[in-house]
């Protein structure tokens, strides 16, 4: 850029003065990146083939029973979905590769009409494993026993929490030597900051489903 090439000793006093002000807009970006991943892998729960909503149409298809599907769509919904499961109740007798068809465009329907009344898109059937934390998640409702859980969780937050520390603060002894240095520093203190940050974000938040987001999001401030 022309700026940096004309004003460039002025560029660099600016910052290295400005070095929390750098950081922050780093971690910024950084966080609005993170934020939109956790909520695809959120999004991903409910139409994978192997999360709680196909795992009941499966159940309520073999025993001729649409009750267990009832729960996942809203009650302007209902309808629909006894309609169809009568249909595909009917369309499975007809022969294997019948039955193949009616039970997908039957799970599909459900899916699609659970992420509709969750304000989420619809974009088809996953056929990818749920992620393990969130399999632990439902396994804990399953069993009734959250302690399982909440070893796993507070190991590896403690994990990750001192690796970033101890990457940041080695990175800081040398932030001084050169740019570069100093950028590795910036990169390692986002990470740090930004996964501390994000496990309070979430702990404090209301637990908004799906699309819904927090109105009142909390900012990552410096104070010098």
């Amino acid at each position: 850029m022309h700026k940096e090439t004309i004003f460039g000793t002025e560029r660099s006093m600016v910052v290295k003065t400005n070095n929390h002000s750098v950081m922050l807009v780093a971690a910024a970006f950084l966080l609005v990146g993170v934020f939109f991943l956790s909520i695809t892998s959120a999004l991903a729960h409910c139409d994978t083939t192997e999360g709680p909503v196909i795992l009941d149409a499966r159940q309520a298809l073999k025993k001729g029973d649409v009750t267990p599907v009832l729960k996942w769509v809203k009650k302007d919904k209902e309808d629909e979905i006894r309609a169809i499961f009568k249909k595909t109740l009917a369309v499975r007798t007809k022969g294997p590769e019948a039955k193949e068809l009616a039970d997908t465009y039957f799970f599909e329907t459900l899916v699609r009409l659970h992420r509709a009344g969750e304000g989420a898109p619809y974009t088809g059937l996953k056929h990818t494993p749920v992620e393990p934390i969130v399999a632990m998640s439902d396994k804990a409702v399953k069993t009734g026993s959250i302690d399982s859980l909440l070893k796993n969780i507070s190991a590896e937050i403690r994990e990750g929490i001192k690796q970033r520390f101890t990457e940041a603060l080695e990175k800081k002894k040398h932030a001084d030597e050169s740019v570069e240095a100093g950028r590795g520093y910036v990169e390692a203190y986002v990470q740090y900051v930004h996964y501390v940050e994000g496990i309070h974000a979430a702990i404090t938040s209301k637990g908004e489903h799906h699309g819904e987001s927090s109105e009142s999001g909390s900012a990552h401030q410096h104070k010098e």
